[in-house]
């Protein structure tokens, strides 16, 4: 019996290997060849100022956006924001702009989540999200941190360990093969949905 193609790909490797950028050129490769699909999600992107990481912002796929996180930010209720590193997390903002881009319609071809990492897991809204979107059926394209001195993130343990999930683990030497398997896979499973197979 054929395997049943995955409908949830994962892509994870060290900080700063290019699983974002992967990500959003598999995101452009496929809105050119599929140019009415409906693809919804976000992703997240350095802010930089001089030359240095002074943060992180999350953008939605139709372009807006807003703060993830800062070791800028000064502001009174920024005193009660988790903090990552020497990062102050944003929970209002992520949950204002990538929670709603998380809901599960119908017309939606493709989900995009980048990444479900321990800054997006301080809200309390995310992992449900993105949880309903995992079992909804919908195709998945989402990044994940590596595990880190060997120990996951629980809810990233509990994406990596769904069983609807497979793992592409990236470094510097498999980008460029990974990402067009990833493309492939998940341009075969928009097709089938196209075409009105019925999901396996």
């Amino acid at each position: 019996m054929a395997a049943v193609p995955s409908r949830c790909l994962l892509v994870t490797g060290p900080p700063g290997v290019g699983k974002t950028t992967l990500v959003m050129r598999v995101f452009e490769t496929l809105r050119a060849s599929h140019p009415h699909l409906t693809i919804r999600g976000f992703y997240t992107r350095e802010v930089r100022e001089n030359g240095e990481r002074v943060g992180f912002e999350v953008v939605t796929l139709d372009g807006r956006s807003g703060p993830l996180a800062s070791s800028k930010v000064s502001s009174p209720e920024s005193g009660r924001w988790p903090t990552v590193g020497k990062y102050k997390v944003d929970v209002a903002s992520l949950e204002s702009l990538a929670v709603p881009e998380l809901q599960v319609r119908e017309d939606t071809d493709l989900f995009i989540i980048d990444e479900v990492g321990k800054m997006e897991l301080f809200s309390s809204a995310f992992f449900p999200a993105v949880m309903r979107v995992i079992e909804s059926n919908i195709p998945v394209l989402a990044t994940i941190p590596i595990p880190r001195y060997g120990r996951d993130i629980p809810g990233v343990a509990r994406l990596r360990n769904h069983p609807g999930a497979v793992v592409f683990t990236l470094n510097t030497g498999n980008r460029d093969v990974m990402r067009e398997t990833i493309y492939n896979q998940l341009s075969s499973l928009l097709q089938k949905s196209a075409a009105g197979t019925p999901p396996n």
